[in-house]
């Protein structure tokens, strides 16, 4: 929980992994395994990697020829169509300080980014203002910024535009479906596990309100004034975005690994991952809570801090980026037959496919960098992502397979893709 157990080797090894370092170091062990033809389930072609570079470069030009690239957030999905709804309720809002401004930020980029695992081939969202009509990430976006502004996730009716620690305990998955007008027709992947994620949202900022309850009732947002205490000179890392979300929020994920009273969230088990402590065998991905990261840099720059070390986080493990090196052929299945079976989550095929992905994009942004002339200062890694990887994998997925569907299946309950 929030509550810091005692500390103990066991205590002290398990919070090294609630970090985009671990992320990164283990992750690049496991390239190495592949490199080596030691991985079960797949090969590794680094003589891809420049084909596969030119056709990140061929999507980044296309879609920002300027090369005038935001990071990789939710805020881009809160603007699809080019609709700009977040500006409407920044002038709208009856806010009257930043810090205000910064906590409904959270609350709705903490509450979509949650809400935003794989929504299924099928699930489509309709939205009433414009009549657009969108799907996927987009369409999740949407239709939770509807869900937020119409105050559904607010207890005061004179302010709609927050997330209440009491509602997000009492939503149910029929509240979600009807916000997400999901049908027998229009079904949505996990909409159950969604709502009971956010449920336990609720419960640990509920009965934790010495970590966001410092200025408000709890709520999501009050991790602003968490991150707010890091700051030195009105500098907060980026790095320090994460490790709060995975120090503070571990408890919302179901239940997955624990080590010495810590929660280690979006953490899996691989033989290869070696160390010299208790957490050999463990690789964590951190996916959701480092989108969430990189969603949280924006409101915090809003707010007048300098957002540093974005470099430190990782790229995402997810099956966009993951499908561009499949669809590419950096990597390559072993066994292709598995490509038509669907796996979990915990299966040592899915572990590797995104310790893969997070050391490839690693690798991958250096080739970018040089063909665009640009440095890692000035093109971090949350900007080869959006420019980039995650576009070019759903590029090619919808000129590979019609429907856009990545190249591989998991079984997923909503809470980790």
């Amino acid at each position: 929980m929030t509550d810091q157990p005692n500390s103990s080797p066991e205590t002290e090894a398990a919070r090294k992994l609630l970090t985009a370092a671990a992320v990164r170091e283990r992750s690049h062990q496991l390239l190495e395994a592949g490199l080596e033809g030691r991985l079960q389930h797949f090969t590794v072609d680094l003589g891809r990697l420049e084909a596969c570079a030119e056709e990140v470069v061929a999507t980044i030009h296309e879609a920002y020829p300027s090369l005038e690239i935001p990071f990789h957030a939710r805020w881009r999905h809160f603007s699809a169509g080019g609709h700009g709804r977040w500006d409407a309720v920044m002038h709208g809002a009856p806010w009257t300080n930043a810090g205000e401004m910064a906590r409904s930020a959270f609350d709705l980029a903490i509450v979509s980014v949650l809400l935003d695992a794989g929504a299924g081939p099928q699930w489509r969202y309709q939205e009433g203002r414009t009549g657009e009509t969108y799907a996927r990430s987009e369409g999740l976006a949407v239709a939770s910024f509807d869900m937020f502004v119409s105050g559904a996730f607010s207890s005061r009716p004179e302010d709609p535009f927050r997330v209440d620690a009491d509602v997000l305990m009492g939503l149910t998955a029929e509240d979600l479906a009807e916000g997400f007008q999901v049908s027998a027709d229009n079904p949505l992947v996990g909409l159950e596990g969604r709502a009971a994620l956010l449920n336990r949202l609720g419960r640990v900022v509920a009965t934790n309100p010495d970590i966001f309850g410092q200025v408000d009732d709890p709520r999501p947002g009050g991790l602003v004034d968490v991150l707010a205490a890091t700051a030195e000179d009105d500098a907060i890392k980026a790095t320090s975005i994460l490790e709060a979300l995975l120090s503070h929020l571990g408890p919302i994920w179901p239940g997955r690994i624990t080590m010495g009273g810590i929660d280690l969230g979006d953490t899996w088990r691989h033989p290869l991952v070696a160390t010299s402590d208790v957490t050999k065998g463990l690789i964590p991905f951190h996916k959701l809570s480092q989108w969430l990261s990189y969603s949280l840099i924006e409101p915090l720059e809003w707010a007048g801090y300098t957002v540093t070390d974005i470099n430190g986080l990782t790229g995402l493990p997810e099956y966009r980026n993951g499908g561009l090196f499949l669809d590419m052929g950096v990597i390559g299945l072993k066994n292709p037959d598995e490509a038509k079976q669907s796996h979990a989550v915990d299966s040592p095929l899915v572990v590797e496919w995104r310790a893969l992905t997070v050391a490839l994009l690693d690798r991958i942004a250096d080739p970018i960098r040089a063909r665009l002339k640009l440095t890692a200062e000035d093109f971090p890694l949350a900007k080869v992502l959006e420019g980039g990887t995650w576009a070019t994998g759903r590029r090619l997925a919808k000129e590979k397979r019609g429907d856009g569907s990545p190249p591989l299946s998991i079984i997923s309950d909503g809470t980790v893709f």
